[in-house]
């Protein structure tokens, strides 16, 4: 049985804090507006806080999957450091995006099937030029193959494992993925 948005996003906040704010100082926040936004540990901030979008379960996965690929240093600035422009974006600039954000969504689409959620690839430019959404969707599936191949980093494998036991099944999840590798799926768009 998938459990309401609401009572779900309350586990996900619980379990991620109870991982993650004394090993590693960080929480996760509903945003107060619609923008995710990561705010690094400062002389004003105890904790460095990973801000979703919109009380989406979705948008909470999200901004995880780039918590957990940043390294320390990209932890340290605000929003990593990384260059965003929101929707609107012509072509030149959502290839710029797609580049980056495959491999942020192909760790995404891992989350969210350790989570039992539904993931959708997202090209985030609604009033922006159109993309080869395929293309993107197949960049998405080579990055989260790639994820699988190796060994996780210990924060990703202790979040995985943690979403597995509180949301999903291990076996299902094996069989997912083999189902992907063999079969040539693509994560829906």
């Amino acid at each position: 049985m998938l459990l309401e948005e609401p009572k779900k996003l309350a586990r996900l906040e619980a379990l991620f804090a109870s991982l993650f704010s004394g090993s590693e100082g960080t929480v996760l926040v509903r945003a107060m507006s619609s923008d995710p936004v990561y705010y690094p540990r400062s002389e004003a901030r105890d904790v460095a806080e990973i801000h979703f979008a919109n009380d989406f379960f979705s948008s909470a996965l999200h901004e995880i999957a780039h918590w957990l690929i940043a390294g320390p240093d990209r932890r340290s600035k605000l929003d990593y450091g990384y260059w965003y422009k929101p929707d609107g974006r012509d072509q030149s600039e959502q290839q710029h995006f797609e580049q980056f954000e495959a491999r942020n969504q192909g760790l995404e689409w891992i989350l969210s099937i350790a989570a039992n959620h539904d993931f959708h690839v997202s090209a985030d430019n609604l009033n922006g030029d159109s993309s080869d959404s395929a293309a993107f969707a197949r960049a998405v599936r080579r990055n989260a193959l790639q994820f699988l191949e190796k060994d996780f980093p210990k924060r990703t494998k202790t979040l995985i494992d943690a979403l597995l036991a509180e949301f999903g099944d291990r076996q299902q999840f094996s069989e997912y993925w083999n189902l992907v590798l063999q079969d040539g799926s693509l994560p829906p768009h």
